[in-house]
């Protein structure tokens, strides 16, 4: 089977390399044009992009996925399936041009958690368990028939960084495996809408904006345990200390009567640094305050004083 890969961070790249590995024949890859960055406005390359040319794979950076142009460049592949992992919607011209669709890697176990934010979701909400899932394309996002799912057991203590790195090995994996199932014609469809029961609410994963992160100290100390690693280290949850953003990478927490306001700080100003929430502490241990790199507490407490 000819296949087109699309994806563009490095979640992806770990999919494309395990295809290759296995022997499929990428005629094709699709990835986010390059854009600047960074306070020189470099030009940055996606990931995908760098492992493709690295591997001698043909490279299409289309702005706009109905460009006349790009779909010409696309069907002149000829590609029998199209494989899409962290990449973008597509238009209906793109998705249902190969003979054999084209299927989807996505980082939850649907139909729950359809969405931009799956991993950091899961761990907010406080799951005992996620995976990954291969599904073909339709026209709704996250909403196709799905082929293979695989689930981890969550400890409730990783970040959404660990995570997922756990789920974009356990995805590459699942994905060659769906390819194989597609080539063969052995495998089986199955309706989302048959994989939960009518009664039960689906949780969603939407984006995550800047001013969706900063702590309540008024929730519960579980709940803001999760909702800390839930982000860490991207987009990464914050609160203000000493009049600045205050980005908390890592911590531990501790149920008990505060007896002081959510939000307040107790501090030696050597050892530790916590925050009083409604019924417990959270212990800040993995920080950064604004202007400054990211360290231990320990190493930012010997520098500012509170």
């Amino acid at each position: 089977m000819k296949l087109v890969f699309m994806g563009t961070p490095q979640f992806a790249v770990a999919s494309l390399d395990e295809l290759i590995k296995s022997g499929a024949d990428i005629v094709g890859v699709i990835t986010a044009p390059d854009k600047p960055a960074g306070r020189g406005q470099k030009i940055n390359e996606s990931a995908v992009k760098e492992y493709a040319v690295a591997n001698g794979l043909r490279v299409l950076q289309p702005t706009n996925l109905k460009d006349p142009e790009f779909l010409a460049e696309l069907r002149s592949l000829d590609a029998d399936l199209q494989v899409v992992v962290a990449f973008r919607m597509l238009p209906e011209e793109v998705w249902n041009m190969p003979d054999k669709g084209t299927i989807n890697l996505h980082a939850s176990l649907l139909p729950h958690y359809r969405g931009a934010a799956p991993i950091n979701w899961a761990l907010i909400n406080g799951e005992k368990e996620s995976g990954v899932t291969t599904f073909f394309l339709k026209h709704e996002i996250d909403t196709g028939n799905v082929l293979f799912t695989e689930k981890v057991t969550l400890t409730g203590k990783e970040t959404a960084g660990e995570l997922h790195d756990r789920l974009m090995n356990k995805g590459a994996g699942l994905l060659v495996k769906t390819v194989k199932a597609v080539e063969s014609g052995r495998y089986n469809e199955h309706p989302q809408t048959a994989l939960h029961a009518d009664d039960t609410e689906l949780k969603s994963a939407p984006k995550i904006y800047k001013d969706d992160c900063k702590i309540d100290w008024n929730q519960p100390v579980v709940n803001i345990y999760n909702f800390i690693r839930g982000l860490s280290p991207v987009p990464t949850a914050y609160t203000e200390l000493n009049g600045k953003t205050f980005k908390i990478y890592r911590a531990e927490y501790q149920e008990a009567e505060p007896g002081i306001q959510p939000g307040a700080f107790l501090s030696d100003n050597k050892t530790y640094l916590k925050f009083a929430t409604k019924d417990g502490f959270i212990s800040v241990t993995d920080v950064q305050l604004e202007g400054k790199k990211r360290m231990e507490v320990a190493e930012f407490l010997r520098g500012v004083k509170l």
